[in-house]
């Protein structure tokens, strides 16, 4: 059947060529202005004055295409380049028909396969419209025929896709319901975790109240031992036992001798007394000992002091030392916060950590084994419900996409198109993005993100554009347009940059052979 059509199609076209000569001796004849169309002849009779298109004046039929604009719309000559909106008709006979604009009459170059644009230029041209008219129609044979071919495919393209989308909308169904489930699991998993959670704040709460005590004694005993340590020294340091700490007292201990010199100034004396002349027991221990201990320790071997030869910068660093380890837990926190965001039930988990320095009861521990088994059941129940909402939302974004008036372009998703140049290899996965990768790296740039269709409005799957790919360096977003054409096999067939960071990549597919030409006449001109 198939060949049979392709031989009337065949036959079609021999007759079609036989009309065009009899039809040229039938319209050869028919009396029009030059730069005239056999459909618009009607509009100028040589035995009446000629009307503007526009209506706006009438002059004598002499007047037309006599190298003189009367017509604001450049209606009365059509065959010259006196009006520069004129439009000159190329005949063509044997060929497709042609309207140029009248300021290419007569300019020296043959627009009109005819060469009856040029007629008083001077410019040879040669009636070459058979020889283009036979190419034309071999041409459109050879489409119609890859048309045909590839209609076939793009019929089993359509049935797979809709197929597919049918088996993504029963899937979406069973999500749907399955996630309906998985929430009244989680909810009835979170309302015991809340329950064992409350009975196990009760049961802990005495040991927290336990800790905190043990904390609160030894930062008791701490501060003691700290004050026993002061008072020690202070007595020590106090040669006259008045109570009182002075300058004097302090020049007498090596100690404190900053520069090394051999004795302690007033200055530095002065130093560890928070510049004052004198302190008592209490303020030695408030504001003196910190600094006090540091030298002693430093003196006894105990503690390396920071290499500074002044002291006050050495304190300065260490300070800017613990602002910065503060800043790195801050950091650390947020990074956390960050980690609780992406996990909730690693938040959970954390905030109910057991305390570790105390031992629990029986009952106790019992009850704290039964929160966390209620927790980790509450966390697999969400996850579950976060699993099935991903699922979820990855089909809606399938089901959202335009795959074609039939769903022909649906079995592209997931499959990916290379093409090769000698410098780079060019990628295209339809419905997802465009990349380039060079040869001489693994380092792969993308071109741009699957974005929408944008062919012309009779045509509109004919161009894909991918946007929003990675910026050139000093200039803007890569993007790509991806012009689909009619073929036998899904290729990538070229790729060019017309223009900075603006990518053409050319795709031939059955799913865009559409339809074949309604008739090989429309190859033909309007003069038949």
């Amino acid at each position: 059947m198939e060949l049979q059509e392709l031989n009337n199609l065949k036959l079609t076209n021999t007759f079609l060529i036989l009309f065009v000569f009899v039809c040229e001796i039938l319209t050869s004849n028919v009396p029009r202005p030059r730069g005239v169309s056999l459909s618009r002849a009607s509009l100028y009779p040589p035995e009446k004055d000629f009307t503007c298109f526009d209506g706006s004046k009438t002059v004598p039929f002499s007047q037309v295409n006599d190298d003189y604009c009367d017509c604001p719309d450049g209606s009365d000559e059509p065959g010259t380049s006196a009006c520069p909106n004129g439009i000159f008709h190329c005949t063509n006979a044997g060929h497709k028909p042609l309207n140029i604009a009248s300021s290419r009459v007569n300019d020296g170059i043959c627009d009109c396969c005819d060469g009856t644009d040029e007629y008083a230029s001077g410019a040879t041209c040669r009636n070459n419209c058979i020889e283009q008219g036979r190419s034309a129609r071999e041409e459109a044979l050879r489409r119609a025929e890859l048309v045909k071919a590839g209609k076939q495919l793009k019929a089993d393209y359509s049935q797979k896709g809709i197929q597919m989308k049918q088996e993504k909308q029963t899937k979406l169904g069973e999500l749907q319901k399955n996630k309906e489930e998985a929430e009244k699991v989680r909810a009835e998993k979170e309302a015991l975790k809340n329950e064992i959670e409350e009975e196990e704040k009760s049961a802990l709460e005495y040991y927290r109240k336990l800790e905190e005590e043990e904390k609160k004694r030894r930062a008791e005993e701490e501060e003691a031992k700290n004050r026993a340590e002061a008072t020690e020294i202070f007595n020590k340091f106090d040669s006259n036992q008045d109570g009182m700490l002075v300058i004097a007292e302090l020049q007498t201990r090596h100690n404190f001798d900053k520069d090394g010199n051999g004795e302690v100034s007033e200055e530095e004396a002065k130093f560890f007394l928070f510049n004052q002349d004198s302190v008592d027991l209490e303020n030695f221990i408030s504001i003196c000992w910190r600094d006090v201990k540091t030298y002693l320790m430093r003196d006894a071997g105990a503690f390396q002091a920071p290499p500074s030869e002044n002291e006050e910068e050495a304190q300065t660093e260490a300070d800017d030392m613990q602002e910065s380890d503060e800043h790195d837990e801050e950091a650390h926190e947020d990074d956390e916060e960050e980690e609780d965001d992406q996990e909730p039930e690693a938040q959970e988990e954390e905030h109910h950590e057991e305390p570790t320095t105390v031992v629990y009861d029986d009952e106790t521990q019992k009850i704290v084994e039964r929160a966390k088994f209620a927790r980790d059941e509450h966390s697999a129940a969400d996850r579950q419900v976060r699993s099935i909402q991903s699922e979820i939302e990855a089909i809606q974004n399938y089901l959202n996409k335009d795959f074609g008036p039939e769903e022909e372009f649906a079995t592209l998703q997931g499959e990916c198109f290379t093409f090769e140049d000698h410098e780079y290899v060019y990628k295209l996965c339809p419905f997802d993005k465009t990349s380039q990768l060079p040869k001489s790296t693994s380092t792969e740039t993308r071109l741009g993100t699957w974005g929408r269709w944008a062919g012309p409005e009779d045509d509109l799957y004919s161009v894909m554009v991918y946007d929003k790919g990675q910026s050139c360096w000093n200039g803007p977003q890569r993007s790509t347009q991806v012009r689909i054409d009619c073929g036998s096999e899904n290729k990538l067939t070229s790729v060019s940059e017309p223009n900075r960071c603006e990518y053409l990549f050319t795709f031939v597919t059955p799913a865009a052979c559409r339809e074949a030409p309604a008739d090989i006449r429309d190859e033909l001109h309007d003069e038949l």
